[in-house]
């Protein structure tokens, strides 16, 4: 499994606007993304923290293609428009992965 994290700064007066969005374009741009398994926006539970958007892949070539696709960029246009900043993107393989 291939795992990236968004940190996304977003400032406290725009995180109502910020949420909307995101959570809009998540649930009309990820829909049917060859291997995507989930994506998930996680809103900090302390003031100045990023919000952390999650996306696991089966593979990271699953990744790569969803980043040169039509949905990617369609998911990504107007984002200027929540104050938001450029995201720190992270990606990790998954090594051990424990269920209750």
């Amino acid at each position: 499994m291939f795992v990236v994290h968004n940190r996304i700064d977003t400032p406290p007066e725009m995180a109502d606007e910020f949420e909307r969005f995101f959570g809009e374009r998540m649930r009309t741009t990820l829909g049917g993304v060859p291997g995507l398994l989930r994506s998930t926006l996680m809103k900090p539970t302390e003031a100045g923290r990023p919000y952390v958007a999650t996306m696991e892949f089966d593979t990271r070539d699953s990744f790569l293609a969803w980043m040169r696709s039509d949905a990617f960029r369609e998911a990504h246009a107007g984002t200027e428009a929540t104050g938001q900043v450029p995201a720190t993107v992270e990606s990790y393989t998954i090594v051990e992965d424990v269920r209750a």
